[in-house]
Protein backbone atom coordinates (compact mmCIF):
# COMPACT_ATOMS: atom_id res chain seq x y z
CA UNK A 1 0.00 0.00 0.00
CA UNK A 2 1.33 3.44 -0.92
CA UNK A 3 2.20 5.71 1.97
CA UNK A 4 0.96 9.29 2.05
CA UNK A 5 3.84 11.73 1.47
CA UNK A 6 4.76 13.81 4.52
CA UNK A 7 4.94 17.57 3.93
CA UNK A 8 6.62 20.13 6.17
CA UNK A 9 7.90 23.67 6.12
CA UNK A 10 8.20 27.07 7.72
CA UNK A 11 5.58 29.83 7.47
CA UNK A 12 6.40 33.37 8.61
CA UNK A 13 3.61 35.73 9.68
CA UNK A 14 4.31 39.44 9.20
CA UNK A 15 2.27 42.64 9.20
CA UNK A 16 1.71 45.95 10.95
CA UNK A 17 1.24 46.05 14.73
CA UNK A 18 -2.08 44.85 16.13
CA UNK A 19 -3.47 43.20 13.00
CA UNK A 20 -4.02 39.81 14.66
CA UNK A 21 -0.85 37.81 13.99
CA UNK A 22 -0.71 36.32 17.49
CA UNK A 23 -4.48 35.91 17.56
CA UNK A 24 -4.05 33.66 14.53
CA UNK A 25 -1.09 31.69 15.88
CA UNK A 26 -2.59 30.58 19.20
CA UNK A 27 -5.69 28.74 17.89
CA UNK A 28 -3.69 27.16 15.08
CA UNK A 29 -1.24 25.62 17.56
CA UNK A 30 -3.97 24.90 20.10
CA UNK A 31 -2.22 26.52 23.05
CA UNK A 32 -1.30 30.03 24.15
CA UNK A 33 2.20 30.77 22.92
CA UNK A 34 1.91 34.47 22.09
CA UNK A 35 0.31 37.03 24.38
CA UNK A 36 -2.52 39.09 22.93
CA UNK A 37 -3.65 42.58 23.95
CA UNK A 38 -5.41 45.49 22.19
CA UNK A 39 -2.17 47.53 22.29
CA UNK A 40 0.20 47.67 19.32
CA UNK A 41 3.71 46.20 19.65
CA UNK A 42 2.62 43.62 22.19
CA UNK A 43 4.82 41.00 20.49
CA UNK A 44 8.52 41.74 20.98
CA UNK A 45 10.14 38.43 20.03
CA UNK A 46 9.93 35.90 17.25
CA UNK A 47 7.54 33.21 18.49
CA UNK A 48 7.78 29.73 16.95
CA UNK A 49 4.74 27.46 16.98
CA UNK A 50 4.52 23.91 15.65
CA UNK A 51 1.31 22.62 14.04
CA UNK A 52 1.20 18.83 13.70
CA UNK A 53 -1.21 17.27 11.23
CA UNK A 54 -1.67 13.63 10.12
CA UNK A 55 0.63 13.99 7.10
CA UNK A 56 2.30 17.33 7.72
CA UNK A 57 4.10 19.56 10.16
CA UNK A 58 3.84 23.34 9.71
CA UNK A 59 6.22 25.54 11.69
CA UNK A 60 4.84 29.06 12.13
CA UNK A 61 6.95 32.08 13.01
CA UNK A 62 4.98 34.93 14.59
CA UNK A 63 6.84 38.25 14.46
CA UNK A 64 6.67 41.75 15.97
CA UNK A 65 4.56 44.26 14.08
CA UNK A 66 6.40 46.20 11.39
CA UNK A 67 7.03 49.76 12.56
CA UNK A 68 9.65 52.52 12.50
CA UNK A 69 12.17 51.66 15.26
CA UNK A 70 13.00 54.43 17.72
CA UNK A 71 14.94 52.51 20.40
CA UNK A 72 17.44 49.66 20.46
CA UNK A 73 14.63 47.42 21.62
CA UNK A 74 12.52 48.39 18.59
CA UNK A 75 15.48 47.82 16.28
CA UNK A 76 15.83 44.32 17.69
CA UNK A 77 12.15 43.73 16.99
CA UNK A 78 12.62 44.66 13.34
CA UNK A 79 15.72 42.45 13.17
CA UNK A 80 13.53 39.60 14.43
CA UNK A 81 11.19 40.19 11.47
CA UNK A 82 14.10 40.14 9.00
CA UNK A 83 15.56 36.96 10.52
CA UNK A 84 12.20 35.19 10.39
CA UNK A 85 12.14 35.88 6.64
CA UNK A 86 15.35 33.95 6.01
CA UNK A 87 14.30 30.72 4.37
CA UNK A 88 10.56 30.26 4.98
CA UNK A 89 8.49 28.35 2.46
CA UNK A 90 5.50 30.73 2.67
CA UNK A 91 4.96 34.26 4.00
CA UNK A 92 1.61 35.33 5.46
CA UNK A 93 1.24 39.09 5.13
CA UNK A 94 -1.61 39.96 7.48
CA UNK A 95 -3.81 43.04 7.35
CA UNK A 96 -6.62 44.26 9.59
CA UNK A 97 -9.10 44.68 6.76
CA UNK A 98 -11.44 46.73 8.96
CA UNK A 99 -9.07 49.68 8.82
CA UNK A 100 -6.83 51.38 6.27
CA UNK A 101 -4.13 51.49 5.04
CA UNK A 102 -4.28 48.29 3.07
CA UNK A 103 -1.15 46.45 1.91
CA UNK A 104 1.46 48.61 0.27
CA UNK A 105 3.44 46.28 -1.96
CA UNK A 106 6.42 48.64 -1.84
CA UNK A 107 6.59 48.30 1.96
CA UNK A 108 6.20 44.53 1.68
CA UNK A 109 9.08 44.31 -0.78
CA UNK A 110 11.43 45.94 1.73
CA UNK A 111 11.19 42.68 3.64
CA UNK A 112 10.44 40.10 0.93
CA UNK A 113 12.17 40.75 -2.38
CA UNK A 114 11.09 39.45 -5.75
CA UNK A 115 14.42 37.63 -6.00
CA UNK A 116 13.47 35.46 -3.00
CA UNK A 117 10.58 34.08 -5.07
CA UNK A 118 8.58 33.28 -1.95
CA UNK A 119 4.84 32.65 -2.20
CA UNK A 120 3.10 35.41 -0.24
CA UNK A 121 -0.44 35.06 1.04
CA UNK A 122 -2.36 38.23 1.78
CA UNK A 123 -4.36 37.33 4.90
CA UNK A 124 -7.30 39.69 5.35
CA UNK A 125 -8.08 39.44 9.04
CA UNK A 126 -11.20 40.72 10.86
CA UNK A 127 -13.50 40.29 7.87
CA UNK A 128 -16.34 39.89 10.37
CA UNK A 129 -16.03 43.61 11.12
CA UNK A 130 -16.82 44.92 7.63
CA UNK A 131 -19.67 44.50 5.17
CA UNK A 132 -19.22 42.07 2.23
CA UNK A 133 -19.86 44.86 -0.28
CA UNK A 134 -16.69 46.58 0.98
CA UNK A 135 -14.62 43.41 1.07
CA UNK A 136 -15.24 41.96 -2.38
CA UNK A 137 -13.99 44.96 -4.42
CA UNK A 138 -10.88 45.08 -2.26
CA UNK A 139 -10.13 41.42 -2.96
CA UNK A 140 -10.75 41.99 -6.67
CA UNK A 141 -8.37 44.95 -6.70
CA UNK A 142 -5.49 42.99 -5.18
CA UNK A 143 -6.24 39.85 -7.19
CA UNK A 144 -5.41 41.88 -10.28
CA UNK A 145 -2.02 42.90 -8.86
CA UNK A 146 1.14 40.86 -9.13
CA UNK A 147 2.41 40.13 -5.66
CA UNK A 148 0.22 37.63 -3.83
CA UNK A 149 0.07 33.90 -4.44
CA UNK A 150 -3.18 33.64 -2.50
CA UNK A 151 -5.67 36.01 -0.89
CA UNK A 152 -7.22 34.51 2.24
CA UNK A 153 -10.05 36.28 4.14
CA UNK A 154 -10.57 35.16 7.73
CA UNK A 155 -11.59 36.17 11.25
CA UNK A 156 -8.79 34.83 13.46
CA UNK A 157 -10.56 35.63 16.74
CA UNK A 158 -13.51 33.46 15.73
CA UNK A 159 -11.48 30.83 13.89
CA UNK A 160 -13.37 31.53 10.65
CA UNK A 161 -11.30 30.77 7.57
CA UNK A 162 -8.44 29.18 9.55
CA UNK A 163 -9.05 25.59 8.33
CA UNK A 164 -9.12 26.87 4.74
CA UNK A 165 -5.83 28.71 5.33
CA UNK A 166 -4.16 25.55 6.63
CA UNK A 167 -5.47 23.50 3.73
CA UNK A 168 -4.14 26.05 1.25
CA UNK A 169 -0.74 26.21 2.96
CA UNK A 170 -0.23 22.48 2.57
CA UNK A 171 -0.34 22.87 -1.20
CA UNK A 172 2.76 25.08 -1.02
CA UNK A 173 4.88 23.01 1.37
CA UNK A 174 7.35 20.47 0.00
CA UNK A 175 7.77 16.89 1.10
CA UNK A 176 10.07 16.98 4.08
CA UNK A 177 10.93 15.79 7.58
CA UNK A 178 9.29 16.39 10.92
CA UNK A 179 11.43 19.27 12.23
CA UNK A 180 10.19 19.09 15.83
CA UNK A 181 8.87 16.28 18.07
CA UNK A 182 5.09 16.00 18.13
CA UNK A 183 4.98 16.94 21.83
CA UNK A 184 7.00 20.14 21.33
CA UNK A 185 4.67 23.05 20.44
CA UNK A 186 7.41 25.71 20.60
CA UNK A 187 11.15 26.20 21.03
CA UNK A 188 10.57 28.68 23.88
CA UNK A 189 11.11 27.50 27.45
CA UNK A 190 8.79 27.88 30.43
CA UNK A 191 10.62 30.93 31.81
CA UNK A 192 10.03 32.82 28.58
CA UNK A 193 6.34 31.93 28.48
CA UNK A 194 5.90 32.87 32.15
CA UNK A 195 7.58 36.25 31.64
CA UNK A 196 5.29 36.92 28.68
CA UNK A 197 2.15 36.05 30.66
CA UNK A 198 3.21 38.51 33.36
CA UNK A 199 3.94 41.19 30.77
CA UNK A 200 0.54 40.57 29.20
CA UNK A 201 -1.13 41.66 32.43
CA UNK A 202 0.98 44.83 32.46
CA UNK A 203 -0.05 45.57 28.87
CA UNK A 204 -3.71 45.05 29.71
CA UNK A 205 -3.77 47.15 32.87
CA UNK A 206 -1.47 50.11 32.20
CA UNK A 207 -1.61 52.96 29.71
CA UNK A 208 0.37 55.58 27.78
CA UNK A 209 4.13 54.96 27.98
CA UNK A 210 4.10 52.52 30.91
CA UNK A 211 3.37 49.20 29.11
CA UNK A 212 6.13 49.88 26.58
CA UNK A 213 8.66 50.73 29.29
CA UNK A 214 8.22 47.44 31.17
CA UNK A 215 10.23 44.25 30.79
CA UNK A 216 9.84 41.09 32.86
CA UNK A 217 12.70 38.99 34.18
CA UNK A 218 12.01 35.62 35.83
CA UNK A 219 14.68 35.34 38.51
CA UNK A 220 13.79 32.04 40.21
CA UNK A 221 11.66 29.08 39.20
CA UNK A 222 11.53 26.27 41.76
CA UNK A 223 9.35 23.21 42.17
CA UNK A 224 7.68 22.73 45.56
CA UNK A 225 7.09 19.53 47.47
CA UNK A 226 3.32 20.10 47.23
CA UNK A 227 3.49 19.80 43.43
CA UNK A 228 3.36 23.52 42.78
CA UNK A 229 6.02 25.96 41.65
CA UNK A 230 7.49 29.06 43.24
CA UNK A 231 8.38 31.97 40.95
CA UNK A 232 10.14 35.27 41.65
CA UNK A 233 9.99 37.83 38.86
CA UNK A 234 11.05 41.45 38.43
CA UNK A 235 9.16 44.11 36.54
CA UNK A 236 11.80 46.42 35.06
CA UNK A 237 10.84 50.04 34.38
CA UNK A 238 12.83 53.06 33.25
CA UNK A 239 11.59 55.73 35.66
CA UNK A 240 10.64 56.03 39.31
CA UNK A 241 7.27 57.46 38.28
CA UNK A 242 6.57 54.29 36.28
CA UNK A 243 7.44 52.20 39.32
CA UNK A 244 4.89 54.16 41.35
CA UNK A 245 2.19 53.41 38.77
CA UNK A 246 2.98 49.69 38.70
CA UNK A 247 3.11 49.37 42.48
CA UNK A 248 -0.06 51.42 42.89
CA UNK A 249 -1.56 52.88 46.03
CA UNK A 250 -0.81 50.58 48.97
CA UNK A 251 0.58 48.05 46.48
CA UNK A 252 -2.81 47.36 44.92
CA UNK A 253 -1.72 47.44 41.29
CA UNK A 254 1.18 45.01 41.65
CA UNK A 255 -1.01 42.69 43.72
CA UNK A 256 -3.69 42.70 41.02
CA UNK A 257 -1.07 42.07 38.33
CA UNK A 258 0.30 39.19 40.38
CA UNK A 259 -3.11 37.63 40.95
CA UNK A 260 -4.07 37.67 37.27
CA UNK A 261 -0.64 36.51 36.11
CA UNK A 262 -0.60 33.68 38.65
CA UNK A 263 -3.89 32.36 37.31
CA UNK A 264 -2.63 32.46 33.72
CA UNK A 265 0.64 30.72 34.68
CA UNK A 266 -1.26 28.03 36.59
CA UNK A 267 -3.26 27.30 33.42
CA UNK A 268 -0.01 27.03 31.46
CA UNK A 269 1.77 24.75 33.94
CA UNK A 270 -1.28 22.84 35.19
CA UNK A 271 -0.21 23.18 38.80
CA UNK A 272 -0.51 25.59 41.77
CA UNK A 273 1.67 28.69 41.39
CA UNK A 274 3.21 30.91 44.07
CA UNK A 275 4.26 34.16 42.38
CA UNK A 276 6.15 37.10 43.85
CA UNK A 277 6.61 40.30 41.84
CA UNK A 278 8.97 43.15 42.58
CA UNK A 279 9.27 46.39 40.58
CA UNK A 280 12.80 47.63 39.85
CA UNK A 281 14.03 50.77 38.07
CA UNK A 282 16.60 50.15 35.32
CA UNK A 283 17.12 53.53 33.70
CA UNK A 284 16.89 53.47 29.89
CA UNK A 285 16.90 49.65 29.75
CA UNK A 286 15.52 49.79 26.20
CA UNK A 287 18.82 51.34 25.07
CA UNK A 288 21.15 49.13 27.17
CA UNK A 289 22.84 46.42 25.09
CA UNK A 290 23.94 44.16 27.94
CA UNK A 291 20.57 44.26 29.68
CA UNK A 292 18.74 43.64 26.42
CA UNK A 293 20.90 40.56 25.84
CA UNK A 294 20.07 39.34 29.36
CA UNK A 295 16.38 39.72 28.48
CA UNK A 296 16.77 37.58 25.37
CA UNK A 297 17.29 40.32 22.77
CA UNK A 298 20.57 38.85 21.60
CA UNK A 299 20.77 40.48 18.17
CA UNK A 300 20.71 44.11 19.36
Amino acid sequence: MDTVPFHSGFVTIIGAPNVGKSTLLNPIIGTKLAIVTPKPQTTRHRILGVKNMPAAQVVFLDTPGIHVPRTRLNRYMMQAVAQALIGPHVVLYMTDVSRAPYPDLAVLRRYVTVEQALPIFWVLNKVDLIEPHRLLPLIADYTAKDGFAEIMPLAARRGEGVPQLLECLLRYLPEGPRYFPEDMPTDRDERFLIAELIREQVMLRTHEEVPYAVAVEVETFQERQDGGVEIDASLLVEKTSQKGILVGQHGRMVKELGTQARQAIAQLLHCPVHLRLIVRVKKNWREHDALLRDLGFKEC
